[in-house]
């Protein structure tokens, strides 16, 4: 049961938190706030505000969710990686499964 990690301008966060969980991709997305520090085109961009997003899917659905992410991210490289639970409470999982269509 993979869980997406997705960083995001804040301005447009809630916006794809929304669009997955419509979109029946994900069954659940946190949203956190937080600062970012990165270089880009040779500049470094420091406390650049951002937001975490921790999309909640399914193994099937993970390529799908991924590929609407690089499609609807306002990013040029959007940071989407993905992270496989070993341990998820049984109620937990079967609640996303039954979410993600």
């Amino acid at each position: 049961m993979p869980t997406a990690y997705v960083t995001a301008p804040r301005a447009a966060a809630e916006d794809l938190a929304s669009f997955l969980v419509d979109e029946r991709l994900a069954a659940c997305v946190n949203v956190v706030d937080c600062r970012s520090t990165y270089c880009w085109d040779g500049d470094v961009h420091e406390a650049d505000p951002e937001a975490i997003l921790l999309a909640k899917t399914t193994a099937e659905r993970y390529p799908d969710l991924k590929a609407a992410l690089e499609a609807e991210h306002p990013n040029d490289v959007p940071c989407i990686e993905r992270f496989d639970e070993a341990d998820v409470l049984d109620s937990f999982a079967g609640w996303i499964d039954s979410e993600v269509a």
